[in-house]
């Protein structure tokens, strides 16, 4: 395992590179070019608070903020979890010619769309100073929601990666998977207006903590659900754990299916 984990950070700069050439290649035919990493986010934000405000008449205060922030920590989670199962079959053809830590592509995959959320935070920022709402001292507590989501995200990345290889299917259970998770959390909606029987779904929900925290430090000034983030990174980390152990031991299993 240590030897493992050594090799990973052999690879740092592939790692550095992956990332970036990640970033390039998902908008490099497109016109507008980088531009796109604000308005994608800004536009599915317009999207969702026309049909949610205007045509069912639904929303309330500041919806749009509301609406913003979960949909760009929505989408660093959807596009993580769809891009990242598919990571080590993309690189099939290097992975085949050269020995690297297969984990080395979905921690790649992981880290690019991390760059992308930092771009959907500076469309956070323009509304929030739209609709006046200053965040208060508990902002502080950003950094430490951003790393919980990032481990959170890099174990279900290692996990799908690996399980796509062996079953190819997976691919088209995430598409719907991730549509379940979406209308299941209160992104575009609001958790406190479920039911009583039915708020444990949100009080459960590793998303919904996380999206709420977001909403709690930069909208409503509290303090976050640290003891549920706290739950979430510390099952994260060890799952992180114990998949890469599962990798350096399994590995060559991934050659004999590619």
């Amino acid at each position: 395992m240590q030897n493992y984990i050594a090799e990973i950070s052999k690879r740092k700069d592939l790692l550095f590179y992956l990332v970036k050439s990640g970033l390039k290649a998902e908008h490099r035919n497109s016109y507008l070019g980088y531009f796109w990493w604000l308005l994608d986010p800004l536009l599915n934000v317009v999207v969702y608070y026309f049909l949610v405000s205007v045509i069912l008449g639904r929303g309330g205060e500041n919806y749009a903020v509301f609406l913003v922030i979960g949909l760009i920590a929505w989408r660093w989670i959807s596009t993580t979890v769809n891009t990242s199962a598919k990571s080590i079959m993309k690189y099939s053809s290097i992975i085949n010619q050269v020995y690297l830590p297969k984990s080395i592509f979905p921690f790649a995959f992981t880290f690019t769309q991390l760059a992308n959320f930092a771009f959907g935070l500076i469309v956070v920022a323009i509304f929030l100073a739209v609709y006046g709402i200053i965040p208060g001292w508990q902002v502080v507590y950003l950094p430490i929601i951003i790393l919980v989501q990032l481990v959170f995200l890099i174990a279900l990345s290692l996990l799908f990666a690996y399980i796509t290889v062996f079953v190819r299917d997976i691919d088209y259970v995430l598409t719907h998977l991730t549509r379940i998770l979406f209308y299941s959390s209160p992104i575009i909606w609001e958790g406190s207006r479920l039911p009583d029987e039915y708020r444990w779904i949100v009080d459960v929900n590793p998303i919904a903590i996380i999206i709420n925290s977001y909403r709690d430090i930069l909208m409503y000034q509290t303090t976050p659900d640290l003891f549920g983030l706290l739950i979430i990174g510390g099952i994260s980390v060890v799952a992180c754990v114990a998949i890469l152990f599962y990798y350096s031991k399994n590995e060559h299993k991934i050659i004999k299916a590619l």
